[in-house]
C-alpha cells in the first residue's frame, strides 16, 4: 500500500526521490526534475510531485525547510551550497506554479478529495518560502 497524504513527502514517489537524492544529494538532480516539469503538456503525477519534492529541498537549502521536512534529509542539506542552489529558485517556482495549474495529474487527483485545499495551500506555502527576501 502506497504512502499518500498532502505534504510533498507523503506519497511513494516524493520519498523515493528523497531517497536517491540522499543517496546522491546535486543541484543537478533538483534541476533535472524541474526541467521534466514542461508548459503546455499535461503533467504526469509522478513527474509533479518528484518536482514538488525537489522545490522542498530547494526551499530547506535557501533556509526555510518545510515543518514537516524528513529530518533524514536535514543532514545532507549543508553538503550543497547557496550558489550552486540558488539559480534553482525561479525553476522551482515555476514547476510548482505549473503543478498547481488545471493541467496537473497531481492537482486533479487532489481536486477529488477532501484535502484539495490542504494540499493546495501546502503549495502556497511552499511558493512563499521559495520567495527571495528583498
Amino acid at each position: 500500500m502506497g504512502a499518500w497524504g498532502y505534504y510533498n513527502f507523503d506519497n511513494d514517489t516524493a520519498a523515493d526521490f528523497a531517497g536517491n537524492f540522499k543517496d546522491e544529494p546535486s543541484a543537478d538532480m533538483l534541476a533535472q526534475a524541474f526541467a521534466a516539469v514542461t508548459d503546455g503538456e499535461y503533467l504526469d503525477g509522478d513527474v509533479a510531485s518528484e518536482a514538488l519534492a525537489a522545490a522542498e529541498i530547494v526551499a530547506a537549502i535557501l533556509g526555510k525547510p518545510a515543518r514537516n521536512f524528513p529530518n533524514d534529509l536535514l543532514g545532507i542539506i549543508p553538503r550543497l551550497t547557496l550558489e550552486h542552489v540558488e539559480p534553482l529558485r525561479r525553476p522551482a517556482q515555476h514547476a510548482v506554479m505549473t503543478v498547481l495549474r488545471e493541467e496537473s495529474e497531481l492537482r486533479e487527483l487532489w481536486e477529488e478529495s477532501d484535502e484539495f485545499e490542504n494540499w493546495e495551500g501546502q503549495q502556497r506555502q511552499l511558493l512563499k518560502r521559495l520567495d527571495k527576501p528583498v
